[in-house]
């Protein structure tokens, strides 16, 4: 199992994929990296950083699913009734968009700087997007 390191704006953190709980999401995002796009705020869903990704397939459908990822748990929401995403719980989430409750699959986990969490969501929230990093090291 390899490290994933995860750069947003001056923020580092380590994480780990979750290959056996959402094996299909990991392979496809694997495939991806280096991954690099921009975090935003979320709009509705509460305490989180997303990155809408329009119409990009990953070509995966549910597995490890959530509406509530904890805090350090990324998920991937593959599309369908709303734009493809990943999303960063920071704090509490309940994963929704305008047409109503979503559900992602949490295919990454933070393994450290957890603590800078916070710190990540309120940078975004106040000052705006950053551009966010993934990686395997």
């Amino acid at each position: 199992m390899s490290k994933l390191v995860i750069r947003a704006g001056d923020f580092t953190f380590d994480a780990r994929f979750e290959e056996q709980l959402a094996p299909k999401t990991v392979a496809a995002f694997r495939k991806a990296l280096p991954f690099e796009s921009h975090i935003i705020h979320v709009r509705w869903s509460g305490e989180g950083v997303w990155m809408p990704l329009g119409d990009l397939d990953f070509g995966v459908g549910y597995e490890n699913h959530t509406s509530y990822p904890a805090p350090g748990q990324i998920i991937l929401y593959p599309g369908g009734i709303s734009e493809t995403e990943i999303l960063l719980a920071y704090g509490s989430v309940h994963f929704a968009s305008k047409m109503g409750q979503l559900a992602g699959n949490h295919f990454i986990t933070l393994t450290s700087g957890l603590e800078n969490l916070a710190a990540l969501g309120r940078s975004v929230l106040w000052k705006g997007a950053l551009p966010i990093r993934f990686e395997e090291a």
